[in-house]
């Protein structure tokens, strides 16, 4: 009796969660906005997750134009049939719209987002070329999904999308190349590592340089010693040469100072025996 007490209670608490939790998904719009605003102004706000709440009516509700700072918009799977009640956002740069039922209408876009640079319409109910036309006029486009739309199983379908849509680099994640598109985040991450290793490995390269110029340097000044004491030596000795030079000349000359005294000497006595 307990174990079953315990069971019953304990599937009772599980599916209490489960609505909760299902209830949490599937809040209305204006309720989760309020949430996700968690005491901020809607003005501080840069990025909005609205993904599984419930649209009314199929339309955006609860949003403002007092979101003028927000950068990224999220709203999967929440049942929008139109876009018509999105408030003027200049500053929205990429727009989640994946997975909801919109089929037209979306020259709105460039009057209320004039810059968004990324567009996600995956899942959604798009036919014809016509429908992505107005896009043209969202000049800063740069990134278009349209994956699980039916548009994408008409001939040559990605060569007239970027005929039409000249300014995109990528359609359904390739470029027009079928070259992937990088994660943005991923890529911001990683290019700040490659800049960290290149950092380090220039600072390695020129430690490196410093160590391997260092002692060639010492080797020239070596050599430079070298040679100013081979000057002084060289100098040194021209100069004990000219002094040795100095001694002989001067003690030739005292030799032959000598000869001429001796001759004299040997004139003079001649001169007087001659005399006598």
């Amino acid at each position: 009796m307990l174990f079953k007490a315990m069971s019953e209670r304990h599937t009772e608490l599980t599916s209490m969660i489960e609505n909760r939790w299902t209830g949490f998904l599937k809040m209305d719009m204006k309720k989760r906005i309020h949430l996700e605003l968690r005491n901020r102004t809607p003005s501080d706000v840069k990025e909005l997750v609205l993904d599984n709440c419930r649209s009314n009516e199929g339309k955006i509700e609860g949003l403002t134009d007092e979101f003028k700072e927000l950068e990224f918009l999220s709203t999967i799977n929440v049942g929008l049939t139109s876009v018509s009640n999105l408030p003027k956002l200049n500053k929205l740069k990429k727009l989640e719209l994946s997975d909801n039922r919109i089929s037209g209408g979306l020259e709105v876009l460039a009057e209320k987002c004039p810059n968004l640079t990324h567009l996600n319409l995956s899942g959604n109910k798009i036919k014809d070329l016509s429908t992505i036309e107005p896009l043209k006029k969202l000049e800063t486009l740069k990134s278009l999904d349209l994956f699980n739309c039916e548009v994408t199983n008409l001939n040559d379908y990605r060569d007239n999308v970027f005929k039409l849509l000249p300014q995109l680099t990528y359609l359904d994640g390739y470029d027009k190349d079928d070259k992937e598109a990088p994660d943005s985040d991923a890529e911001a991450y990683v290019e700040g590592l490659d800049d960290d290793d290149d950092s380090d490995e220039v600072d390695e390269e020129e430690d490196e340089d410093e160590d391997e110029d260092a002692p060639p340097r010492k080797a020239e000044d070596d050599d430079d010693e070298e040679g100013e004491e081979e000057e002084e030596e060289d100098l040194s000795g021209e100069e004990d040469e000219e002094e040795l030079d100095g001694k002989e000349s001067d003690e030739d000359n005292e030799e032959e100072e000598r000869g001429l005294k001796r001759k004299r000497d040997l004139d003079e006595e001649a001169e007087e025996e001659e005399d006598d």
